[in-house]
């Protein structure tokens, strides 16, 4: 899955690294100009404080000190868009601050990592080839070939600047892309509009063009409740049980993951049933909820909207989830809000029955487009309390009142569950 938060720091030591420094300033009016700016910019307002230096560095081209202030303020405003997973705009910004040192190569290096996160691959992989042997370069075209598909890339990529003397997390990539390279070199592949399909080579003959077809169905029917249909091609692995659980080390009771690629276990599946196409509405959801909210979920929330969808086609299950819910095993929202991975089957199956009851509640109530807000907010990088309060401005309502009508549907008592 890709770590946003190692590479935030990397962007801010690279950024913090930058500060070029100023010649003089020259005339009186320039330096005041850049006084104002740097006010602003402590202040936040990044769009402001760049239009006066622009108007400044127009008037005084030569001024060393304002086409600093310039480029730093670039900075800044990059820095901003990508803790607010803003990656296109954030490229942008440092494609900005280029033009005005053509000479710095970070400036290319980090454009290359915003475009990464915007899954703008070809133009991303364009940047970082211009860097050549940089260990940061490339550790992330290796990242590219990794989520395109070519693990031998990857390989290639990460080996090289291992040997540089990268981050230790290279280590780790290399591992796990050695640990999935034996099984995915005897796949068989296949595409679609928007999914490019890596399958087992034992799987049913005609299995994987079923997979695909139902995948493109949840791309609409999904997309349209969520407000989202991703540009990017999305990577499909349908394993084998025993592959599946040798590649990502998940628990027994996971029955498929999403780890910035779609993964299944297939094995003893012999066409597509109702049950195996919900799954797969299931993790497509997971895709549209890391996109929209840039990885900043609570897992409760996550996994009750990807049941909502997965029941909408497996209708079965949603009977099971739909039981009640026993007042002495209600677990707190800081338990739900953390990773389901290390909870027992027993655990973890109440984990997921609380998630789709307090979200399809919120959904039912609400309605889609409130949802779709919280989801936004929430990229914003705000708590979920934050998020759904903006959310339900119209109601008046706040995360703990949205508790209170929840268990009021449940009969239970209004107070909060048990930690």
């Amino acid at each position: 899955m890709r770590s946003t938060g190692s590479t935030f720091l990397l962007m801010f030591g690279v950024l913090c690294s930058l500060l070029l420094v100023p010649v003089g300033a020259g005339a009186g009016d320039a330096a005041s100009i850049g006084a104002d700016a740097k006010a602003l910019v402590q202040e936040g307002q990044y769009d402001k404080a760049i239009e006066e230096l622009r108007a400044g560095y127009s008037l005084f081209p030569y001024n060393e000190t304002l086409r600093h202030d310039l480029a730093q303020a670039y900075l800044s405003q990059a820095q901003r868009n990508l803790n607010l997973s803003r990656f296109t705009e954030a490229a942008e910004n440092y494609s900005q601050a280029r033009e005005l040192y053509p000479g710095e190569s970070r400036f290319t290096l980090m454009r290359g990592v915003a475009l990464y996160f915007a899954k703008n691959f070809d133009s991303a992989r364009a940047e970082l080839n211009q860097l050549g042997e940089s260990a940061e370069a490339l550790t992330y075209l290796g990242k590219i070939c990794y989520d395109t598909g070519d693990l031998n890339g990857a390989l290639d990529n990460w080996r090289r600047a291992e040997t540089l003397g990268s981050d230790p997390g290279v280590k780790k990539l290399i591992a796990k892309a050695e640990r999935e390279l034996p099984v995915e070199s005897r796949m068989d592949k296949g595409y679609s509009s928007m999914f490019d399909i890596t399958f087992d080579a034992e799987l049913p003959p005609g299995l994987s063009a079923e997979v695909l077809d139902a995948l493109e169905t949840a791309y609409n029917s999904v997309g349209t409740d969520l407000g989202l249909f991703p540009t990017a091609r999305i990577p499909v692995l349908l394993y084998t049980k025993q592959e599946y659980s040798s590649v990502t080390n998940g628990p027994d009771w996971s029955g498929g993951l999403y780890d910035g690629k779609i993964r299944l276990p297939l094995g003893g599946v012999s066409n597509m049933t109702p049950q195996l196409r919900g799954v797969l509405f299931h993790e497509f959801t997971h895709v549209l909820v890391a996109e929209i909210t840039g990885g900043n979920v609570p897992t409760w929330l996550n996994e009750g909207l990807a049941q909502i969808e997965e029941f909408k086609e497996y209708g079965a299950a949603m009977a099971a989830q739909g039981a009640p819910l026993a007042k002495e095993k209600l677990l707190s929202m800081r338990s739900l809000s953390g990773s389901f991975v290390g909870l027992d089957r027993e655990s973890a199956g109440l984990a997921y029955r609380q998630s789709y009851s307090l979200t399809s509640f919120m959904v039912q109530r609400y309605g889609w487009y409130a949802m779709q807000n919280v989801l936004k907010n929430l990229k914003d990088r705000v708590k979920i309390e934050v998020a759904v309060s903006k959310a339900l401005a119209d109601w008046s309502l706040d995360m703990p009142a949205v508790q209170r009508e929840w268990r009021e549907s449940l009969g239970l008592p209004a107070e909060a569950a048990a930690p």
